[in-house]
């Protein structure tokens, strides 16, 4: 399943969004960024990955490397000229595709603010976990943080995963777009503003890099 704004254009934009918990709090403002680079004359498209919303793949199955490899599929299905890979989802980035690594975070950032959000429900409940057991665990037989069943080979590559660096990756920091990340908030929201700010590099390079059609 995907997200898809297309009109056989010149230019097309693979979205790859952030990951877990992250991904249900922006993906209303990504599709309103796709909505405002439609209308600069872009398509782009926003994939599932296995194991989410509709997909009947178990999430527990799931590795970085099997998530790498469904990016891989839309870009061969899809054929997108550019990405714009949001937080984690630029541990997914595909070599070769230019694009933008926006606000982009490493695996083992993830992976501690999960355990963060479980051990504050655990002391709420009256359990006593650690970090280091949780880990323990995670890494030997898989664990459920914040909701999201983990199996051991995501836990792993998780720790181990880092952004890529290229030349034809370029950086978007949250100082540039503005505003309060919304990934920080408690619920999902949008913020016009930085949706414009957004789609607004992407045009604009885009089209300083060979036009619309």
């Amino acid at each position: 399943m995907a997200r898809v704004f297309g009109k056989d254009r010149k230019h097309r934009l693979l979205v790859i969004p952030p990951l877990f918990d992250e991904h249900n709090k922006l993906r209303h403002q990504l599709v309103e960024v796709m909505y405002r680079l439609d209308l600069s004359g872009i398509d782009s498209v926003l994939p599932d990955l296995p194991g989410w919303n509709e997909s009947t793949q178990p999430l527990p199955a799931q590795s970085l490397e099997s998530w790498r490899e469904a990016i891989k599929a839309a870009v061969v299905h899809f054929k997108p000229t550019r990405f714009l890979a949001v937080r984690a989802g630029t541990l997914l980035v595909p070599i070769g595709l230019p694009g933008w690594d926006y606000a982009a975070t490493s695996g083992r950032q993830v992976l501690r603010g999960m355990v963060r959000a479980r051990m504050i429900a655990a002391k709420e409940a009256g359990r006593d976990e650690t970090s280091d057991a949780l880990m323990e665990l995670a890494r030997r037989e898989g664990v459920e943080l914040a909701g999201w069943h983990l199996g051991a080979p995501m836990v792993r590559q998780l720790e181990e995963a880092e952004p890529g660096e290229s030349p034809i990756r370029t950086r978007i920091d949250q100082a540039t777009v503005g505003g309060k990340p919304l990934w920080l908030r408690a619920e999902p929201d949008d913020d016009p503003e930085q949706a414009d700010a957004v789609a607004a590099i992407i045009a604009i390079a885009v089209d300083s890099a060979g036009g619309f059609e």
